[in-house]
C-alpha cells in the first residue's frame, strides 16, 4: 500500500512541478525582431501524443497532460455558468463511469452464471417442461420429488430415458456416458473455434495481460468489443464442457473490457492512457466482485495483485463500482438462493487452537502444490510455444476435452461441475443431508443447538473418500495441461477444488481420529465423547484458500475473498495461517506466482515490484549504444532537413530520438517520439505551403531569418519533450530500476557532464535483469 501511495505522490509531484512547461507559441514577433514561425502544432493533431501497439506509455507525460487539462477546466469554470457546469460534469463523470461498469459487468456475470449452469446440466439430460430450465429449476415445482432423491423428478429426463426409454441398466449408463462426452466435445469445439476465428485475445484467463496493461503496456484489441462478445460466449461454453477451469479469472477480463469500452464515452478517459488505467484497476475489482460475490475482496485483489498505480481516488471508485456490480448480481440472483455468496457455509462448532497444526499442514500442501503446478504448467506452455503442438490449438482442446470427459464421468465428484463439488466439500453435514459424504452411522444422536456429534464413518463415506482421492489426482494432473489452452480458462476454481478435496480428506481423517481416540492428549479437554469437535467442511475451506494462495501468492485479498465467498467470518485466523504458510512455502521454492510466470513466458515488459535488484552494475553498463554498437541515432535542433529526419525514421526502428544541439557538442535539448515526428511531418506536407524534403527542421524556440530562395522551414518544438528524465553514467542500476518502477518511465537518457552518452529503455532493464538471473535476455519481446 505504501509503495502505491509513494508512487502516486511522486507522479503528482513531477506532473505539477518538475515536468510542467508551457510552450510559447502563436507570437509573430520574436526576440530582437526575429520573426517567430507559426507552429502548426499549436492545435493538437490527431494521433500526436498517442502510442503504437505493443509499446509502453509515458506515465509522467500522461499525468502532466491530465493536470494541464484539469487546470484549464478549473480556470474556465470561474468565467461562466456553462463552464462551471462543464467542470462539475467533468468531476462527476468518473463516478458515472463506475456506475455503468458495475451495472454492465454485473448483468453479464449473471447471464454467464445462468447460461453455464443450464449448459452443464444439458450434458446429463433435458427438462420436458421447457428445455431452457436447468435441472434444479425443472424440479422446483415438482410434487413427486423426495428428500432423499431431491434431484429426481418426472419432468427431468436423462438422455438414456429419452433415447432408449429407461434410466436403469448398463446400456442406459453407456448412452448417458456417450452423450456426456459428445456434448463436452461440442461445447469445447464451439469455444475454441469462435476464439480462433473472431477474437484470439479471448483465450486464457487474461489476468497476466491485464497486469501488463495496467503497468502501462498497450495491447490494441485486447480489451475491445469483439474480445468482450466472444469471451462472454466462449466462457460459458468452456465451463460447460467440463474442462478443469473456472470462470472467475476470465470474468476479470470481461469486466476490464466493459471498462475500456465505456471509457470511450468520456473524453478525459478516452484521450488519456494513465486515466484509463485507473478505470481498468477499478474494473478488475468489479470482476472479482461479480465472480465471487466479494466486493471488498475485489478491491483488495486489484490493489494487491493486478494494479500498478492505485491512488486513493481509485480506491474509493473501485469500492463504489464493486458495490454496484454486487448489487446488480444480487438482483439477478443467478444461484437461486437469494444470497450473493457462491459457497454459503454455516458451521455450528468453533475451531480449537490445536487445529492450527492441521491447518498449517494444509498451508504447506498448498504451497508445495502451487510451486509444483507453476513449474509444470510453465514447462507445458513453453513446450506448446516451441513445438508443433502450438500449431494445432483446436485438436489440442478436443483431445484434452475428450480425455477429461472420459475420465470424469465414472466418478461422480469429477462428473459434477467444479463449483458444485466445492460447495459439497465445504458443506457441514446435518441429519437431513443425503450426500455420500454425510452418510455416517447414526449412533447416540444428541441434537442440541443445531450441533451434530462426531459419528463413525460408514462404508459410503470411505467409498466417497476413495473417489475424492482419485478426483484429487485427476484434478492436479489435468489442470496442468488445461490452463493456457486457446479457450477462456480461469485458475481460481480448479485450484480451490484441489485444496478443498485435500482439506476434506484431512478433515474426515481428523474427525475419525477424534471419535475413536478422544482420550489422546491432543483431544483431551476439548473433544469429549458425543461432542461436535471436528468440522471437515472447515478443513476443505482452509485447504481451498491454501492452494489458491500457493498458485497466485495472494494473502490479504485471498483471506477476505474466502470469508466473503463463504460467509465464514469467524474462521479468519485459520484462513490467515494457511494462506501465509502456503505463500512462505511456495516462495521458498520459486518467487513467481502463476501470473508473473506467464508474463515472463510471453516476454511482456513488466517490471515486477516484488523482484529485488541486488547487483552492483551502473547505468553505463546497461545503456545503449554499447562499445561495439554504432553511435546513438540523434536529431539536431537546427541543422537537419525533413529528408534527413524521414531517412532516420525509415532506417531505424527506435520508438524515439534524443534531440541535441549538434553532433559535435552532444548537449541534450529534449526527446521526440517517432510516432509524433511521423504524424507531424505528414500533416505539415498537407497543410503548410512550401514544406518539401529540403525544408530545414527546427526544434528551437525561435528560428533565424531564412534566405528568400530557401524553402519554408518546419518547426517541431511542440512534439519535443523538453524535460526528458536523465541520469549520469555512474548512477547505480539499483536506483535506475527503482526510478523506472516508481515513475513508470519508458526510457531514460544517460549523460556525462551534460553530454549525451546513451539511452536506457524498459526493455534494456528487463534484459539486464534476465541476464543477471541467468535467464535468456532475448525472451523479452516488446518495448
Amino acid at each position: 500500500m505504501l509503495s502505491h501511495v509513494f508512487k502516486h505522490f511522486v507522479l503528482v509531484f513531477i506532473a505539477e512541478g518538475l515536468f510542467c512547461y508551457t510552450s510559447y507559441n502563436g507570437v509573430t514577433e520574436g526576440v530582437n525582431g526575429v520573426p517567430k514561425l507559426m507552429d502548426l502544432l499549436d492545435e493538437p493533431l490527431p494521433g500526436v501524443g498517442t502510442y503504437e501497439d505493443f509499446n509502453t506509455i509515458d506515465w509522467v507525460r500522461e499525468k502532466s497532460k491530465d493536470r494541464d487539462r484539469h487546470r484549464e477546466i478549473t480556470n474556465k469554470s470561474k468565467e461562466s455558468t456553462w463552464a462551471l457546469m462543464k467542470s462539475v460534469s467533468d468531476a462527476f463523470s468518473g463516478w458515472l463511469l463506475m456506475l455503468l461498469i458495475g451495472l454492465m459487468a454485473g448483468a453479464l456475470a449473471g447471464g454467464i452464471d445462468i447460461s453455464a449452469h443450464w449448459l452443464t446440466d444439458l450434458k446429463g439430460g433435458v427438462c420436458l417442461n421447457g428445455f431452457w430450465f436447468n435441472h434444479e429449476h425443472c424440479c422446483w415445482n415438482s410434487n413427486e420429488t423426495t428428500f432423499v432423491e431431491r434431484d429426481k423428478c418426472p419432468q427431468w429426463k436423462s438422455w438414456a430415458e429419452l433415447i432408449i426409454g429407461t434410466a436403469e441398466g448398463s446400456f442406459a449408463y453407456i448412452v448417458n456416458y456417450v452423450m456426456y462426452v459428445c456434448w463436452a466435445l461440442l461445447f469445447a469445439f464451439l469455444a475454441v473455434s469462435l476464439v480462433r476465428a473472431f477474437a484470439p485475445y479471448a483465450c486464457g484467463s487474461g489476468i497476466p495481460e491485464i497486469k501488463t496493461i495496467l503497468s502501462g503496456f498497450i495491447i490494441r484489441g485486447y480489451l475491445g468489443k469483439w474480445t468482450l462478445v466472444i469471451k462472454t460466449i466462449t466462457l460459458v461454453l468452456a465451463v460447460s464442457s467440463g474442462l478443469s477451469l473456472g470462470k472467475e479469472g476470465p470474468l476479470i477480463h470481461v469486466a476490464c473490457c466493459c471498462g475500456n469500452i465505456l471509457c470511450h464515452v468520456f473524453t478525459k478517459y478516452r484521450k488519456n492512457e494513465a486515466k484509463r488505467r485507473e478505470v481498468l484497476s477499478a474494473a478488475a475489482a468489479v470482476g472479482v466482485s461479480v465472480a465471487f460475490g466479494a466486493p471488498i475482496g475485489g478491491v483488495l485483489f486489484s490493489l494487491e495483485e493486478v494494479s500498478y498505480y492505485f491512488p486513493l481516488k481509485t480506491l474509493w471508485r473501485s469500492f463504489f463500482a464493486a458495490l454496484v456490480a454486487a448489487f446488480t448480481l444480487r438482483s439477478i440472483n443467478p444461484f437461486g438462493n437469494s444470497r450473493l455468496v457462491l459457497f454459503y457455509v454455516e458451521f455450528h462448532s468453533p475451531w480449537h487452537l490445536l487445529e492450527l497444526v492441521p491447518f498449517i499442514l494444509l498451508g504447506i500442501f498448498g504451497g508445495l502444490w502451487g510451486a509444483a503446478f507453476i513449474r509444470a504448467n510453465i514447462a507445458w506452455c513453453r513446450r506448446r510455444k516451441t513445438t508443433r503442438l502450438g500449431h494445432y490449438p483446436v485438436l489440442e482442446v478436443l483431445v484434452v476435452t475428450a480425455v477429461t470427459a472420459v475420465l470424469a464421468f465414472p466418478n461422480e465428484y469429477t462428473r459434477m461441475s467444479t463449483s458444485e463439488l466445492i460447495s459439497e466439500l465445504f458443506n457441514d453435514c446435518t441429519l437431513l443431508d443425503s450426500s455420500k459424504l454425510c452418510d455416517y452411522i447414526n449412533v447416540n444422536i444428541t441434537k442440541s443447538s443445531n450441533e451434530l456429534a462426531d459419528r463413525p464413518a460408514s462404508t459410503n463415506v470411505y467409498m466417497a473418500m476413495w473417489q475424492l482421492a482419485l478426483a484429487l489426482v485427476f484434478k492436479m494432473l489435468i489442470t496442468v495441461v488445461t490452463f493456457g489452452m486457446k479457450v477462456p480458462s480461469g485458475l481460481f476454481i480448479p485450484s480451490m477444488a484441489v485444496g478443498a478435496i485435500a482439506g476434506r480428506l484431512l478433515g474426515v481423517a481428523m474427525e475419525q481420529l477424534a471419535y475413536y481416540h478422544h482420550d489422546w492428549v491432543i483431544f483431551r479437554g476439548w473433544c469429549s465423547p458425543g461432542a461436535d469437535c471436528i468440522t471437515p467442511g472447515l478443513y476443505a475451506m482452509v485447504g481451498a484458500a491454501a492452494c489458491l494462495g500457493g498458485v497466485t501468492r495472494m494473502t490479504v485479498s485471498l483471506v477476505v475473498i474466502m470469508f466473503e465467498l463463504t460467509g465464514g467470518l469467524e474462521y479468519i485466523v485459520p484462513l490467515m495461517a494457511a494462506a501465509m504458510t502456503s505463500k512462505w512455502v511456495a516462495d521458498a521454492i520459486g518467487r513467481e506466482g502463476i501470473y508473473e510466470a506467464h508474463i515472463r513466458l510471453n516476454g511482456y515488459p513488466f517490471l515486477e515490484a516484488k523482484e529485488e535488484f541486488s547487483h552492483k552494475t551502473l547505468a553505463m553498463d546497461v545503456m545503449r549504444p554499447r562499445r561495439s554498437d554504432p553511435p546513438l541515432s540523434v536529431l539536431t535542433q537546427d541543422s537537419m532537413t525533413v529528408e534527413d529526419v524521414e531517412t532516420l525514421i525509415t532506417e531505424t526502428s527506435y520508438s524515439g530520438f534524443p534531440v541535441v544541439v549538434s553532433h559535435e557538442s552532444q548537449r541534450l535539448v529534449g526527446f521526440a517520439l517517432r510516432r509524433d515526428l511521423t504524424i507531424s511531418i505528414e500533416n505539415a506536407r498537407r497543410r503548410q505551403d512550401g514544406i518539401v524534403s529540403t525544408s530545414r527542421v527546427f526544434f528551437t524556440e525561435y528560428t533565424p531569418p531564412q534566405a528568400p530562395s530557401s524553402p519554408a522551414p518546419l518547426k517541431l518544438r511542440s512534439v519535443m519533450d523538453l524535460s526528458p528524465f536523465t541520469v549520469t553514467d555512474h548512477t547505480p542500476m539499483e536506483i535506475v530500476v527503482d526510478i523506472f518502477r516508481k515513475l513508470g518511465l519508458r526510457q531514460c537518457l544517460v549523460t556525462h557532464n551534460g553530454r549525451l552518452l546513451g539511452i536506457i529503455t524498459k526493455k534494456d532493464i528487463l534484459k539486464h535483469m534476465a541476464q543477471m538471473a541467468n535467464r535468456d535476455p532475448d525472451s523479452i519481446l516488446f518495448n
